[in-house]
């Protein structure tokens, strides 16, 4: 898991804090640090995850402090984890330089203290990592007018490793407190028989009991001290949590274990006490440490269980944050030096080596290379890097040598960012989380009420000892009840599904988007740069008798000089067969007919049928061909020499190779497609007929795409609307569900609620099925974790005592339902660890599921070009 960050972003109305809280098992928790978030002053909004261990504190301009929002989290029962650095300053000479740089430190977001010495020239910050990083705090006492050296502790290796270490140091501890707490239970309940070996058969039950409470006493108060912790800050804030229900129970045994064991004549003349019940095995000793260890034990066992599955959850951001190395060789002076990557600056030089990672943004400046941006783009080809291209953080280099320019280092990297919107949307909270919400609010307090219900009731109606029978219903009831499954059904399930799809070049901006993201039936596509490339392209030749590769080096000729794209398509195509431009002279453009030239001493044009027959040239031989490539949507250009047409050539806009695909997937899927587009109504009917779309609204106005997408929407139909343009943003904005091409503009990105960052259409079905998949999957965590509880609580209350009342409960079910049907705790604590556990289990899964399968793409319409052009001068 990546470790623990806080982002800081601004917004219109301030700043909105994204900041780790450690503590949290289960729904309650998440409610209580809502609630104390929103109570400091100045906080406008709070959403905390449990899955990703979160909370995202929205604040206004004149807003809480960030150590305000830290010191009501530590207040609350839990914790924010900060980080300490020390940072050398230069350029100090008095206590008022001291002052400055404190100040500048701490004017930063996410800088919890500052302590500045003038006698060791040092700063040691304390902050929240991710807030700020070690170029932030440079910076800022760089502006203030002060120089830095090197951190003294050195951090700028650790990345998300000293939190994995952090977090694996957690985990040790606790198993070292599960092994601890079942080992003594273990002990214990076999010592309980000791009056079936004859050796220990005469020892006095109360020297038995005052070892098994020198042994329960570590487990009740070392062990499970977290349990007693989180119920006491509940309690202080006037609520409870799951952890209450876990304290309460336990406590029951142990004090009642207790008090048994120092009163124990007291409790032998008495209802309190008898040799067996229907809860548990006979207990020779009259005591209860067993469950009380036995509880603690196994909730732990669960907590450490699902801990470690939890961290599994955030394997692709773990992935992502891993793409970038540490370490970058760095340009200075004209000396190649190795340095942290946190030590490069925007401006630096940096050499990339054959098969190493890029470590920043950058622009290539000498050079070249092929660049596998996969862990960006999702596409598998790699791509060409010259000299003015740019290159991303965490991709792979090739074969080639590269130097480029830091363009953007730190927090501004593409990978830092998307890192960042992965981060943000896992901790996002779906709207199904709201039912989970509501039910827990209630859940602990309902609990309560039916623990003391239930042991009102079975004081009268249990079998005898009927005290002890009814105790032991309450503790079960209490301990049954967690709902900890409840908690983790919905967050477990989004953090997955988000970090698969990040995995695979979907960005998600938040859990809202995921969850309606399943509900649509209808996409719009936008024509120009979703379904199509986005430029005019060669698409088709067609000669009158001669080669098509004297007809293409001809036109390419003709317009060398012209920058018009339909010029710069013709050019490409000739460069992509590696032909032999012939040159040419006295060039002329014929606005809106084509161009002029002199090739090879021979007059040559090429432009539309219009402007031939305006030169009085004979089209006779060329117009059927012009006219089947115009009804395809193409853009017809004829060459002419000397007065002889030689053929036309057709270009267009060439749909993407998966466009059809994307299409036939979504058919598939039950989804209506549409295309809208402001081209006229030949060019869009061609292009959808290429792509398999019936439904095309063609010759609109930017504004009309957001008209037409409201009218989709008011007739019931759930939208999701797909484009890369600026014209496009207004109806993504619209949209149920706005999917913007990565490929795309900004603004386009901006608006939408998912990002497809290879430009490929066929992710539209990825998404829209990953929704699916994942929603799938809280259906299940969220059923199984409420039939749970629905099912089992009744059973602890004993709801099977009519059934089982005369102590007819088979041998083989005796050791969870005694012999009367009552819930054995010991049993209880382990369904409920299992419970919490499964659900993690299940929503890990849905990472393991592959995509959508997705047959080859076919070859790009160039492609096809050559391939049929070779064809015919074979037959010729």
């Amino acid at each position: 898991m990546k470790s623990p960050t806080a982002e800081v972003n601004s917004g219109d109305t301030g700043r909105t804090i994204s900041l780790p809280v450690s503590g949290m098992t289960c729904a309650s928790c998440v409610s209580h640090v809502t609630h104390a978030l929103e109570s400091v002053p100045g906080v406008e909004a709070a959403q905390v995850s449990l899955a990703s261990e979160r909370a995202t504190v929205t604040m206004g301009r004149d807003g809480a402090l960030l150590t305000d929002v830290i010191k009501t989290v530590r207040s609350a029962g839990y914790d924010v984890p900060t980080r300490t650095a020390t940072l050398g300053i230069t350029g100090m000479t008095c206590a008022s330089c001291v002052g400055h740089v404190g100040n500048a430190l701490r004017s930063l977001p996410g800088v919890v203290r500052a302590d500045v010495s003038l006698g060791t020239e040092t700063a040691e910050v304390e902050f929240v990592r991710g807030a700020v990083d070690r170029s932030d705090l440079r910076k800022a006492v760089e502006d203030a007018g002060y120089g830095t050296r090197s951190f003294g502790d050195e951090e700028a290796g650790a990345s998300s490793d000293d939190t994995d270490a952090l977090r694996e140091a957690d985990l040790k501890r606790l198993k070292i407190r599960v092994i601890f707490s079942l080992g003594v239970a273990a002990f214990i309940m076999a010592a309980m028989q000791y009056e079936a070996v004859p050796a220990f058969a005469d020892l006095s039950p109360t020297l038995v009991n005052v070892v098994f409470l020198l042994l329960a006493t570590p487990v009740q108060f070392w062990a499970g001290g977290r349990f007693y912790r989180s119920a006491w800050a509940a309690a202080r804030h006037g609520t409870s949590n799951m952890n209450t229900l876990v304290a309460i129970g336990t406590s029951t045994a142990y004090f009642y274990s207790v008090a048994a064991t120092i009163f124990r004549p007291f409790f032998e003349g008495s209802l309190l006490f008898g040799g067996g019940h229907g809860g548990v095995s006979g207990h020779a000793t009259g005591t209860y440490f067993d469950v009380s260890t036995a509880i603690i034990g196994l909730i732990l066992l669960g907590r450490f269980l699902e801990a470690r599955a939890r961290g599994r959850t955030s394997t692709a951001i773990k992935r992502l944050i891993g793409l970038q190395p540490n370490m970058a060789l760095v340009d200075r002076g004209g000396s190649t030096i190795e340095v942290p990557v946190a030590d490069v600056s925007v401006g630096d030089i940096i050499i990339l080596r054959p098969g190493e990672r890029v470590p920043v943004d950058g622009e290539v400046t000498d050079g070249s290379s092929a660049i596998d941006e996969s862990m960006l783009t999702g596409e598998s080809v790699p791509m060409e890097k010259s000299p003015g291209a740019e290159v991303f953080a965490g991709t792979v280099n090739g074969n080639g040598g590269l130097r480029f320019r830091a363009t953007r280092v730190g927090r501004e990297t593409a990978l830092a960012q998307i890192v960042r919107m992965v981060e943000q949307a896992q901790a996002s909270r779906a709207p199904v989380e709201r039912l989970v919400d509501r039910v827990t609010a209630r859940f602990v307090p309902a609990v309560l009420m039916a623990a003391v219900l239930t042991f009102a009731v079975w004081s009268f109606l249990a079998p005898e000892p009927q005290f002890v029978n009814a105790l032991l219903m309450t503790v079960a009831v209490l301990v049954i009840a967690c709902p900890c499954a409840l908690g983790l059904a919905t967050p477990t399930a989004i953090m997955v599904g988000m970090g698969r799809g990040a995995a695979n070049g979907i960005l998600i901006r938040n859990a809202e988007a995921l969850e309606t993201a399943h509900k649509v039936n209808t996409v719009v596509f936008d024509k120009t740069g979703t379904l199509t490339e986005g430029r005019p392209r060669l698409a088709d030749i067609r000669t009158v008798g001669g080669p098509e590769q004297g007809l293409l080096g001809i036109a390419a000729a003709i317009e060398a000089a012209s920058e018009h794209p339909v010029a710069l398509a013709v050019r490409e195509a000739a460069e992509a067969r590696g032909l032999n431009v012939p040159s040419a002279s006295g060039f002329s453009a014929v606005p809106g007919r084509g161009a002029r030239a002199t090739v090879e001493g021979r007059q040559a044009m090429a432009g539309n049928l219009a402007m031939l027959r305006e030169a009085g040239i004979d089209t006779d031989a060329i117009s059927p061909m012009a006219d089947e490539l115009a009804s395809a949507g193409q853009t017809v250009l004829a060459v002419v020499v000397d007065g002889q047409p030689l053929g036309v050539i057709g270009v267009a806009d060439t749909v993407k190779a998966g466009a059809r695909e994307a299409v036939d997937t979504l058919r598939r899927m039950g989804i209506r497609t549409v295309m809208i587009t402001g081209d006229n109504r030949r060019t869009a009917d061609a292009v959808a007929s290429q792509v398999g779309i019936n439904e095309v609204i063609a010759e609109v106005l930017p504004s009309d795409k957001a008209d037409r997408v409201a009218e989709m929407k008011s007739g019931g139909a759930m939208v999701a609307m797909v484009g890369d343009g600026i014209n496009d943003a207004p109806a993504l904005a619209l949209a149920d569900v706005g999917i913007a091409i990565g490929s795309g503009t900004d603004v386009a990105i901006e608006a939408a609620s998912v990002t497809l960052t290879s430009g490929d259409p066929r992710g539209v079905a990825d998404a829209i099925d990953l929704s699916r998949t994942t929603m799938r999957t809280i259906r299940q965590n969220l059923f199984w974790a409420f039939f749970y509880n629905v099912l089992l609580i009744p059973v602890a209350a004993g709801a099977l005592y009519p059934v089982f009342g005369s102590g007819d409960v088979p041998g083989w079910l005796q050791p969870v339902l005694g012999q009367h049907g009552f819930l054995n705790p010991i049993a209880a604590a382990g369904a409920m660890a299992f419970s919490s556990v499964s659900v993690v289990l299940n929503s890990l899964r849905l990472g393991r599921r592959p995509m959508m399968p997705r047959r080859p793409a076919p070859p790009s319409t160039p492609e096809r070009v050559r391939d049929r052009g070779a064809a015919t001068g074979a037959a010729s």
